[in-house]
């Protein structure tokens, strides 16, 4: 059915080692003037592709206290200015003030009833230069960015979510000094935003996939932006899902193998569940290029990406660091996004708001890839995205209609990479943001690629696994391409 269970957080007397944060009562922001009788009570639909993707995604705005001279006859505070655009975009993006319910034939869709957006203010007692150089902010993702999305209180599932939930933080000049309740985050579509004491600020957001994908999100945050700015918005949103719906009959017309469970021969070794270490590993452009240079040494290919060069290798890396028999005839599966907008027929329209991406699936045995060379790695890749056309697209989104799986994650690496997305350009009138990233830690089977160095061209690679094989993967990350 796709509905994920929020990750549990404590709720009171938490504080980070850089920083308490103390969040005021959570509030409800309804769009500036109802929804039209078109869309009154309207049970917005969800696409196959969304059904699949109901994780949630944080992130959260760093920005400092000096605003723009676009916003110099508007109210100062960052709260004001991002709570009364959060009431403008949601006339425009009106399922985001609706709820997740359950279809009669049980998928999500969002009954939009104009209950509003939660949105969250909130306090933290230090600035925010201090908060940056005690947390070491921008070197890897770090666990202390999570205080600053909000955690709504005893939700069971994303159906006790909102759409849409973000905090605010900041702090006045003076310190507080009355007892207050203090909470750290999760959710799945919040707003938060927090004040330091030196006038900046942190916009804590949290969005269930299965509302937007990465683009879409994007696209959302800096249509909001641009609203609080008062320019008008660069990419009108396309609420219409309705091109992406299943055939009637259905069409099954491909194998689907990134659905089902990997068939393994037995293995010789328990499988142990061990505490992950995560690690952050940074290829900045030049090094980026160097590995590049060494695959085309190999003499198979004649160009490719940083993005198949860095992938290749960190899946051939993980896979040999967890692999005790590195000549073993046991599956290995990659499983990435790829941006299926442009390879639909006809296209979906710029702005469109949803998941337009489609996981792909590069599957083949530990043997063949450890063995093969990073430019076999790179073809299996590439064959994994040229099967993406209008056809698989639409097979897909019919086989899920039929057999409601969701991607096995069984033997799987799963990439997903925010190198492309512009959340570094959001400004809501204070320039664009100091420092932007997810707010949460990635799950054992995901590898997080985020943008690094000032071209943003190079990769910072943000992965757990248990300690030993954590230090081998480091080492085969650093030695083994060269």
């Amino acid at each position: 059915m796709g509905v994920e269970e929020p990750q549990q957080q404590q709720q009171q007397g938490v504080k980070s080692s850089c920083c308490v944060v103390n969040t005021h009562e959570p509030i409800l922001v309804p769009p500036a003037k109802s929804s039209s009788a078109q869309h009154k009570d309207e049970r917005y639909f969800l696409t196959n592709l969304d059904q699949n993707l109901a994780v949630i995604m944080q992130t959260v705005y760093f920005y400092k206290g000096s605003g723009s001279s676009e916003l110099q006859q508007a109210p100062r505070d960052p709260v004001d200015v991002v709570k009364k655009s959060l009431e403008e975009i949601l006339i425009l993006y009106y399922p985001l003030a609706g709820r997740l319910a359950l279809s009669r034939d049980m998928k999500l869709e969002v009954l939009c009833n104009d209950q509003g957006a939660l949105f969250v203010e909130a306090d933290a007692n230090v600035s925010l230069e201090q908060f940056v150089k005690d947390s070491k902010l921008g070197q890897g993702l770090d666990a202390n960015l999570r205080q600053f999305v909000y955690s709504v209180p005893g939700a069971k599932s994303v159906l006790d979510i909102p759409p849409l939930v973000a905090q605010v933080h900041h702090t006045s000049s003076l310190i507080l000094k009355k007892k207050e309740k203090f909470v750290f985050c999760n959710s799945r579509s919040l707003l938060q935003v927090t004040r330091f004491q030196c006038g900046g600020f942190v916009l804590g957001l949290s969005l269930n996939h299965a509302i937007f994908d990465g683009i879409a999100a994007m696209e959302f945050v800096n249509s909001w932006s641009e609203l609080a700015r008062g320019v008008p918005l660069s990419v009108p949103p396309c609420l219409d899902r309705s091109s992406l719906r299943a055939r009637n009959p259905l069409q099954i017309e491909f194998p689907h193998p990134e659905f089902l469970e990997v068939d393994q021969p037995p293995s010789d070794q328990p499988a142990e569940k061990s505490e992950l270490v995560f690690k952050s590993i940074a290829f900045d452009e030049k090094k980026l290029s160097s590995l590049k240079e060494a695959i085309l040494r190999e003499g198979v290919l004649d160009k490719c990406s940083s993005f198949e060069a860095f992938t290749a290798l960190v899946w051939k890396c993980r896979t040999m660091a967890t692999s005790s028999d590195r000549l073993s005839s046991r599956q290995t599966k990659l499983l990435f996004a790829v941006d299926a907008r442009n390879r639909l027929s006809p296209a979906l329209p710029r702005g469109y708001v949803g998941n337009g991406i489609l996981l792909t699936c590069a599957l083949t045995s530990v043997e063949d890839l450890l063995q093969g060379s990073l430019s076999h790695a790179i073809e299996l890749i590439r064959a994994a995205i040229a099967k993406i056309d209008n056809a698989y697209l639409r097979s897909v989104i019919d086989f899920f209609e039929q057999t409601r799986l969701r991607p096995s994650l069984e033997s799987t690496l799963v990439i997903t990479t925010w190198s492309r997305l512009a959340f570094h350009t959001t400004d809501f009138g204070w320039g664009t943001p100091l420092f932007t990233a997810p707010a949460s830690l990635p799950e054992a089977e995901v590898a997080l690629f985020l943008p690094h160095g000032e071209s943003r061209k190079g990769f910072e690679l943000v992965h757990g696994l248990p300690e030993r094989d954590m230090k081998t993967f480091v080492s085969l990350m650093e030695t083994s391409w060269i």
